[in-house]
């Protein structure tokens, strides 16, 4: 009985060094995790059940006319989508929308916040927020001012300047749907860059003027290399809101004029989902389209992250001893 005792003590003192390990671990788990939590709570509330809901309805067959009993399709959709004749039309819109407006909102939010931070402070405050106003506009009334002044000769500004006597939304329609959402867009980056340019220490452009650099020197060699961390920022952000955007160019075109000259994939979806002509709105469908858009989005993301070599932006800074 004595040895068992013996025995069962030396157990007890092997083990007990293990659990108060295990428990110092825990301990500091809990802090970081209960921290967390409310992030990973909305996540999962706007993030991973609408993804799980959109990549269920996709496997459906649900419409307004099997919304009671929708059947288990499969892959049906996705095989739907891909003998779509206007696939390939659809598919080049979305790329052109999404590659042109980005240029120009990332473009010309970076020239603005260059501009506005070079002269006096009143000045560039009032300039960002003149910029600003388009963006503070409801789509409706933004995109009625667009129309005013695209229309043809003589109602319209620009037909009068021009003569034409087309309006240039019917005309032009790439253009317009592009400017009408990159003057909105640019606005975002602007904000974005113009603090980051702020936040660069004073010294860096002390020394550069000592240096004699001229002020596009200034720009390319001490503002755009601390701005890429801001530029991966907005550009990702910029995309995946393109991505899934149509409201401009469903009040401007409505994917016109003509058949699908303007249509891009999440306007083609929004109308197979919620807004079909013939009112047998195909939510399954549409579904389909929502799915192959979050891919899209994933994939773009991690492009990003690798173009932009993300480990090095956010690891520790190197320190030159010379």
């Amino acid at each position: 009985m004595a040895e068992s005792d013996r025995i069962a003590a030396q157990a007890e003192a092997e083990v007990a060094p293990a659990r108060v390990a295990a428990g110092a671990r825990v301990a500091r788990a809990a802090t970081p995790a209960l921290f967390l939590l409310p992030a990973g709570v909305l996540i999962a509330l706007f993030f991973l059940v609408p993804v799980a809901t959109t990549l269920y309805l996709s496997l459906t067959d649900i419409s307004t006319l099997t919304f009671r009993q929708p059947r288990w399709v499969g892959l049906a959709n996705y095989r739907d989508l891909l003998t779509d004749p206007f696939l390939p039309r659809i598919l080049l819109n979305t790329v052109r929308y999404v590659v042109l407006t980005l240029l120009f909102n990332v473009g010309m939010g970076l020239t603005l916040a260059v501009l506005t931070t070079a002269v006096r402070p009143g000045i560039g405050n009032q300039a960002r927020a003149l910029w600003l106003l388009p963006r503070i506009l409801p789509p409706v009334v933004y995109v009625l001012v667009w129309q005013g002044i695209s229309r043809e000769a003589p109602y319209g500004l620009l037909g009068i300047l021009t003569g034409s006597s087309r309006g240039w939304i019917t005309s032009h329609p790439w253009a317009t749907v592009v400017l009408a959402n990159g003057l909105v867009g640019a606005s975002f980056g602007m904000l974005i860059f113009t603090s980051a340019i702020r936040s660069i220490s004073p010294e860096l452009f002390y020394a550069a003027a000592v240096d004699g650099a001229t002020t596009w020197q200034t720009v390319r060699r001490v503002v755009l290399p601390l701005l890429r961390w801001p530029i991966l920022f907005v550009t990702a952000y910029q995309t995946l809101s393109l991505l899934t955007s149509f409201e401009y160019i469903l009040l401007l075109t409505d994917g016109g004029p003509g058949f699908y000259t303007t249509t891009v994939w999440s306007l083609h979806a929004y109308k197979l989902a919620l807004s079909n002509y013939y009112g047998n709105v195909q939510f399954g469908l549409g579904a389909a389209m929502a799915a192959v858009l979050v891919v899209v989005g994933v994939v773009v993301s991690v492009v990003y992250l690798r173009v932009f070599n993300f480990r090095q932006l956010v690891g520790e800074p190197r320190i030159e001893v010379s």
